[in-house]
């Protein structure tokens, strides 16, 4: 078998993409041919998968080899390819079957050992799988957690590149990764710890109540950022769909707790007020980071000493209605 296919996603925002990852080996001088816009590090992938196959006790085919990402006009960003090329050129080359190759999704970050590393976006990457019609992930053990949380996915957790040729081989199977009960999230400050302020905790009240946006104004030390930090504590708790909404977002942004796969409660985000305008919106010359505004989605967003010109140009744009603004 010279014609290998397996699958794995990339991230257009904080939305999963499927990603078709085909190989070719042909008569020819040995090299490696990476096409479907990959950045940077997919194509510096080639020599970490390349040193993580031999490492585990596979053989690096010595043919021409041709890798193909689907589709070619999506750009490829993250390391999260590199366990989805190592079982593909596997596949081609016969060492494991391409027929089990060809039913799994992959993610997963390879070291130089062969050891399958945790990476940014699983929960959005699982669900695009999910809806993509794929039963069936292989993610790295530090993120099965976080992809347990999608419902109807089988989730098989590797450690090693060892580990998975195996469980392709028919060998030792992967292990089968199961929802755990979840650790209740810890309580946040509580507006039971104010004394006095009976104006400021009205406000507060009210606007948790109605889902309004608050405007604190007075001198400092009056207390407008203790009673903001007490928001979130008035907000109900987030159903399933948007504890997902909220975890997949901060999964992309690499601020998800390695000890609370699922947010639970409402976000606070405070940023700094020097704060540029890509801090409050995202973006990135790379993979889009989520900014301030989108990790608070669901949640407050506190803007202390928000009168700077960027602050407020940028406040013009929607927010989403489920946010909840308290300026200062």
């Amino acid at each position: 078998m010279t014609l290998a296919r397996t699958w794995s996603v990339g991230l257009a925002g904080v939305h999963g993409a499927m990603v078709d990852v085909e190989v070719d080996l042909s008569a020819g001088v040995p090299g490696v041919v990476l096409v479907g816009l990959p950045d940077a590090v997919v194509r510096q992938s080639v020599d970490r998968v390349r040193a993580a196959v031999v490492n585990a006790g596979g053989r690096w085919p010595l043919r021409r080899i041709t890798i193909g990402l689907s589709p070619a006009s999506m750009p490829k960003q993250g390391s999260g390819f590199d366990l989805a090329l190592a079982t593909a050129v596997l596949a081609a080359d016969g060492a494991v079957p391409a027929e089990s190759v060809g039913r799994l999704v992959l993610l997963g970050e390879l070291g130089l050992d062969g050891s399958v590393r945790a990476v940014r976006g699983v929960l959005p990457a699982v669900l695009a799988a999910a809806r993509a019609g794929h039963t069936t992930v292989v993610v790295p053990a530090g993120n099965a957690e976080e992809a347990a949380l999608v419902e109807g996915v089988e989730v098989l957790a590797a450690g090693t590149l060892a580990e998975v040729v195996a469980h392709l081989r028919g060998g030792t199977s992967l292990p089968r990764h199961t929802r755990g009960t979840l650790p209740p999230a810890p309580p946040g400050p509580d507006l039971g710890d104010v004394v006095g302020q009976p104006i400021g905790r009205r406000a507060v009240e009210v606007a948790a109540a109605g889902g309004h946006h608050l405007f604190l104004s007075g001198p400092p030390g009056a207390g407008k950022t203790m009673l903001a930090e007490r928001l979130p504590g008035l907000l109900p708790a987030l159903d399933e769909q948007e504890a997902l909404e909220v975890t997949a977002i901060h999964s992309v942004a690499g601020t998800l707790p390695a000890d609370a796969p699922l947010v639970t409660r409402p976000t606070f985000e405070a940023p700094h007020h020097s704060a540029t305008m890509a801090a409050l919106v995202g973006g990135g010359s790379g993979p889009i980071r989520p900014g301030a505004l989108c990790r608070a989605h669901r949640g407050v967003l506190f803007l202390d000493e928000a009168a700077g010109r960027d602050a407020v140009a940028v406040r013009r744009l929607p927010i989403g209605n489920s946010d909840r603004s308290v300026t200062e």
